[in-house]
């Protein structure tokens, strides 16, 4: 298996090389040379497997640079009950007639991004001891992908961690999560600014070759083919709970998706397990208030926003107006065109700010091609769907899965079941569970008193050369 450019880059790499690099010289993204294909006959075989031997199987079709029995032995060690709280690991919970929630909360951190990040600290830990060398990684992150990526890390040989995050607009949980760890390898930059300035600095990073080199700069964002891939995993995984059927009835049953769904990388995962030949009817990305996906999915205008009109709401790790992961689909849409994704991207995207794919008759039939619909949910629709969740289903929802379920129910098909990806607990975003129910959330005992912890974080302006020289003063 060999990865390539979404921006035509002539070069192929295997996945080891990827894995510690992250971005493409060219500044494009990673995807493999084609996806490979899983027939109904082998998703029936996969019926009763564990999780870490699903994901074994999966990532094997994607990963031929590191011995079968090592590959599996990291799936057994990241996907273990003791980890995830579940022998399921991903256990699907049946809402209502034909609408589901898959719980994939229940690692470390208390949010998805634990499914792929457990799994990016194994094999950044083991490649990194097979090659000798260490890694340094700058990330960015909206409120998850840091905390999940510390814990994965932390205390991981040959690593350290420089995570951005926007300065003051995490929920005090998600700050507490990741400010007050101590280790030594951890590194906090809270950037005076929005996520989009932090993934604009880390691409930055990313695309000056020269730095990226000297100080060994990689990546956890979903920017990282390998943290995406290890995301299509539980697309399989709940496909495969939700089709359990008798053996007399024929053929593999369709299941749709709606993902809630900011920088496109979770959603972006159901699309490569749709090109794998997973049975998915629908994609359904659903957005809050910052809707750049749901105005692309409606028009077939990308319109990136600034930093003053991206709205600070109460599902903030979706408050994000570029969607870094959404060039992977726009390369798959376009025929696989690099020099094309390369213009859209760069040049035009740089001079304004937008680009318009509606008289494109790739755009026209991407819904049939590809399954994607979208939707918009609001603060208001977020209190609404908490309390209705609470009240019919005794069951208490975060604010990110609630804009998941409100645009589910507008997109449910008779005969065909929904699945909701959870996205976390209801506990890192308390107060607006307070707002919508007059109570706390729980949270597990561990948590306890974080808040009060002592906090490690530098304070840095949205400026590339200030974090350039933060890394460098703290890996010399």
């Amino acid at each position: 298996m060999r990865y390539l450019s979404t921006r035509g880059h002539p070069d192929r790499k295997r996945f080891c090389e990827i894995l510690l690099e992250g971005l493409a010289p060219d500044g494009g993204l990673y995807l493999p040379e084609t996806y490979p294909r899983v027939d109904a006959a082998t998703l029936e075989s996969w019926r009763g497997l564990s999780y870490a031997d699903l994901a074994f199987e999966i990532l094997s079709l994607y990963i031929d640079d590191i011995p079968a029995d090592d590959l599996r032995a990291i799936c057994r060690r990241t996907y273990t009950e003791d980890v995830f709280g579940t022998p399921q690991i991903v256990p699907l919970k049946k809402l209502e007639p034909g609408l589901y929630l898959e719980a994939l909360s229940n690692g470390p951190t208390l949010a998805f991004k634990d499914m792929a990040m457990q799994l990016l600290g194994h094999l950044f830990e083991y490649e990194l001891a097979r090659r000798g060398e260490e890694l340094n990684i700058l990330g960015a992150t909206s409120g998850d992908t840091g905390s999940a990526a510390e814990y994965a890390m932390r205390g991981k040989k040959g690593v350290r961690v420089f995570m951005t995050s926007p300065h003051g607009r995490m929920s005090p949980f998600q700050q507490a999560q990741m400010f007050s760890l101590q280790d030594e390898n951890i590194h906090n930059i809270a950037i005076e600014g929005v996520f989009d300035d932090c993934q604009d600095i880390v691409k930055a990073v990313s695309n000056d070759l020269e730095f990226k080199r000297r100080w060994r700069i990689g990546t956890v964002n979903s920017i990282n083919w390998a943290r995406l891939v290890a995301q299509v995993v539980y697309y399989f995984a709940g496909w495969l709970q939700a089709t359990e059927r008798p053996p007399s009835q024929p053929g593999p049953g369709r299941v749709s998706f709606t993902v809630p769904s900011g920088n496109f990388g979770n959603i972006c995962a159901g699309h490569v397990a749709r090109m794998m030949g997973l049975p998915i009817e629908q994609l359904v990305a659903a957005t809050n208030e910052n809707d750049v996906l749901d105005e692309f999915f409606r028009t077939g205008v990308y319109r990136v926003r600034g930093a003053a009109d991206t709205y600070e709401t109460s599902s903030p790790s979706m408050d994000i107006s570029k969607a870094s992961n959404f060039e992977r689909f726009v390369f798959d849409l376009l025929g696989r065109d690099g020099a094309r994704v390369k213009a859209l991207f760069g040049d035009e995207l740089a001079r304004n700010g937008r680009f318009d794919l509606s008289s494109d008759p790739a755009f026209a039939s991407a819904a049939a091609r590809f399954g994607f619909a979208s939707g918009r949910s609001t603060h208001a629709d977020r209190l609404a769907t908490i309390r209705d969740c609470w009240d019919r289903q005794g069951v208490m929802v975060d604010t990110h899965t609630a804009d998941g379920l409100k645009v589910a129910r507008e997109h449910l098909q008779p005969g065909v079941p929904m699945i909701v990806l959870e996205t976390a607990l209801p506990i890192k975003f308390a107060a607006t569970i307070v707002e919508a129910l007059g109570r706390e959330p729980g949270r597990p005992a561990r948590f306890d008193g974080m808040e009060d912890l002592p906090r490690r974080v530098t304070v840095l302006p949205a400026d590339v050369e200030r974090v350039k020289q933060f890394i460098a003063t703290h890996c010399a």
